[in-house]
């Protein structure tokens, strides 16, 4: 929605039957994601959900005899289909640029394989890198790439900013999992880091989308932008705070930090969208 925004300020360009193929793309990218992740963290997510149901982390909780373990397989391996019909339509059909079947697959093929092996990026300890990208830059730029036809240089910028507090989401929702991903060997990054490292690196990308967002004007967003972060980077400091007291080890308070999280990656995306109204 950023990118296409943008796209109609900045280039006057918007194209409806574009903007909604790719929104579906979007979410059927993210649906067989989810659902690979759903069918290949089955141990450490039944691991994370005896320890505490979180609403943010160890998968649906589901019990596998509710459904056929083969259900959330195939509806990824489909979506991942459907995903890839459209990126042939968006680009041979409605002529959105010859790069954009390639900027599809960077975000599909690392949702795909941040669970399913062999790749299984989540073990690598670069999984969260991917989805700080494709998360943060990829969307934005591709949705405003598929408009215009190039990606000019100021997405960089807030790709930056935005893939900075998604891979936080992500670093953070890996807490509740710990035990569970310890005990099944799933290498993520905080398994590597520990959780007090975990936090040290939550900050540092906190601080990374701080300046990212703050430095904004120089890189051709309206100084605008940095009134309605102000709110958005109190919270974000905030939920470090609580962090570097080691308040997640008490289960109810990260539940709380998580949701509120996602509530920082959210309003910083809003906060360029309301600095571009």
């Amino acid at each position: 929605m950023l990118g296409t925004q943008l796209a109609f300020t900045l280039g006057g360009a918007f194209h409806g039957a574009v903007f909604f193929l790719g929104l579906a793309a979007v979410i059927l990218i993210m649906l067989s994601t989810y659902h690979a992740g759903e069918y290949f963290d089955f141990r450490e997510d039944a691991i994370s959900q005896s320890t505490f149901k979180s609403r943010f982390a160890g998968g649906s909780g589901l019990k596998r005899d509710s459904y056929s373990p083969r259900v959330p397989f195939w509806t990824s391996i489909i979506s991942l289909i459907l995903a890839g019909i459209i990126g042939v339509l968006l680009q041979f059909y409605y002529g959105t640029g010859r790069y954009t079947l390639l900027l599809g697959l960077a975000g599909a093929l690392p949702g795909f394989f941040y669970s399913t092996p062999p790749l299984r990026l989540v073990e690598k300890g670069i999984g969260e890198l991917f989805i700080g990208f494709c998360y943060g830059w990829l969307p934005v730029a591709v949705s405003y790439y598929i408009q215009i036809g190039h990606i000019a240089p100021f997405i960089h910028g807030i790709g930056v900013a935005i893939g900075a507090t998604i891979f936080n989401v992500i670093l953070l929702n890996e807490f509740p999992d710990y035990p569970g991903d310890r005990a099944t060997g799933k290498r993520n990054l905080l398994v590597r880091w520990g959780k007090k490292k975990g936090a040290a690196f939550y900050l540092i990308a906190s601080l990374l989308s701080w300046v990212a967002t703050l430095s904004a004007p120089l890189y051709g967003v309206p100084s605008r932008i940095v009134f309605f972060f102000v709110p958005v980077m109190a919270l974000s400091i905030w939920i470090n705070v609580m962090l570097i007291k080691r308040r997640y080890d008490d289960l109810q308070v990260l539940e709380v930090l998580c949701g509120l999280n996602i509530v920082v990656n959210l309003a910083t995306t809003a906060s360029f969208m309301l600095a571009f109204l």
